[in-house]
């Protein structure tokens, strides 16, 4: 088989490949140049695979990078999203290697992060977002770790309360009590706290 025609595409950084007058691929121009594909150029399958496979990891590497360009990813949801997209199993773990490589995946730092957001954003508690982490695929380990460094549950629950309080004025004790009660829970926060704060309010 030989290459017979070299044409570039309409976006810059890629062209077409033709193989005895028929098209046979498109790639980066970057590929191009790292496995010297040149008109006249004889070339076996085997070549062509492995100029493919790279071509597809090229692309699986890229679709991650815009994928993360959004905001912070844990490792689950970059795996989820390429597989949706279509990619082997064997490109997906090289993918996930790259970025590691270039310390663009920590399930650590994410959790943190998103730790920080859910409780400055949406004042959730503790257990809303255990279960959110939990949902994101990270590790039971790192979410004990992430919780444990957040020291400001009560308080946050209290200010929490104090706000929604005046909303149950016209009710009494018992339901006071009851709904301020159900929405701390539904905000995640622990049975210990909701405890806590509802005694300290409601007299």
């Amino acid at each position: 088989m030989i290459i017979t025609k070299i044409e570039p595409q309409k976006n810059k950084d890629r062209v077409n490949i033709y193989i005895d007058d028929k098209f046979a691929f498109g790639i980066t121009k970057e590929i191009q140049y790292k496995y010297n594909l040149a008109e006249n150029m004889e070339i076996d399958e085997k070549y062509i695979e492995k100029v493919l496979i790279e071509e597809e990891q090229s692309k699986c590497n890229n679709f991650a990078l815009r994928f993360l360009g959004y905001r912070q990813r844990s490792e689950k949801e970059i795996v989820d999203r390429l597989q949706k997209k279509g990619f082997k199993p064997y490109i997906i773990d090289n993918t996930l290697d790259y970025l590691k490589d270039y310390g663009l995946i920590n399930d650590l730092e994410f959790a943190r992060s998103f730790m920080r957001d859910k409780i400055h954003i949406n004042k959730h508690g503790p257990k809303r977002i255990r279960y959110d982490l939990y949902k994101k695929g990270i590790s039971q380990a790192i979410i004990d770790k992430v919780l444990d460094e957040d020291d400001g549950e009560y308080d946050r629950a209290l200010k929490l309360a104090q706000k929604k309080l005046p909303s149950y004025r016209e009710d009494n004790r018992a339901a006071r009590y009851r709904k301020l009660g159900g929405f701390l829970q539904r905000r995640g926060y622990s049975a210990d706290c909701i405890y806590r704060v509802l005694n300290k309010l409601i007299k």
